[in-house]
């Protein structure tokens, strides 16, 4: 039976991103409740770095939705804009290193056999929202376990754009705050989620690990 979401307020994480006493808090409480927040997760300089690069207001593109390898846009379902990252010996990189070593740390200790991890910078702009979803349709064995990485440094209550996490009988989880620092991490298939419409920018970095093939 799910219980309420734990929050650990703890600075972890400091680079090079090998750090096992994160990637074991996640994964037991992977194991446990299934998803999990932690505040100020990553080093702050890197989060500072992450959001200049977020901003800089090019190859974004609008999100599309697709339970096949058709994307459609529909705005009524899904405004947000996305821009994929990709290793570039900097900020992305580093970004990458965290997630590819808690990608061998599960697949380490929990034998998911996770084949790769793939993430992009969201842009939701005024107005924009994404409806109630799942990331993973149960039993379709793509992406595995999401995490999305909050990059607002001045948010504030009223600037809108909280993710809302649900269980399968549609019960309120918890509301996420975007926070500059505040990382994510849920079963892909276990959670439907939304985002509330945001009145001002939010930057996020939302991503899954794999056990499928990439797409060329």
């Amino acid at each position: 039976m799910l219980k309420n979401l734990p929050l650990i307020e703890e600075s972890l994480v400091k680079i090079p991103f090998m750090n096992e006493t994160l990637y074991a808090k996640i994964t037991d409480a992977l194991v446990k409740d299934g998803y999990i927040i932690i505040e100020n997760a990553l080093d702050s300089n890197l989060s500072n770095r992450l959001l200049d690069f977020a901003k800089i207001p090019v190859q974004y593109k609008r999100a599309g939705i697709s339970s096949s390898q058709n994307v459609q846009i529909d705005l009524s379902i899904r405004g947000d804009k996305t821009r994929w990252l990709d290793e570039d010996g900097g900020v992305q990189s580093e970004y990458l290193d965290f997630a590819h070593g808690f990608q061998e740390y599960l697949n380490r200790t929990l034998f998911l056999v996770l084949t790769y991890y793939e993430a992009h910078f969201a842009l939701y702009e005024s107005g924009a929202f994404y409806e109630k979803h799942y990331d993973a349709f149960q039993c379709s064995r793509n992406r595995l376990v999401t995490t999305v990485y909050y990059l607002n440094d001045e948010w504030q209550s009223g600037d809108g754009g909280e993710l809302v996490i649900y269980d399968v009988n549609d019960n309120q989880l918890a509301i996420v705050e975007p926070k500059m620092g505040t990382l994510v991490v849920f079963m892909s298939e276990e959670f439907p989620h939304e985002v509330l419409p945001a009145v001002e920018k939010r930057h996020s970095i939302a991503g899954w690990f794999r056990i499928d093939k990439p797409l060329l």
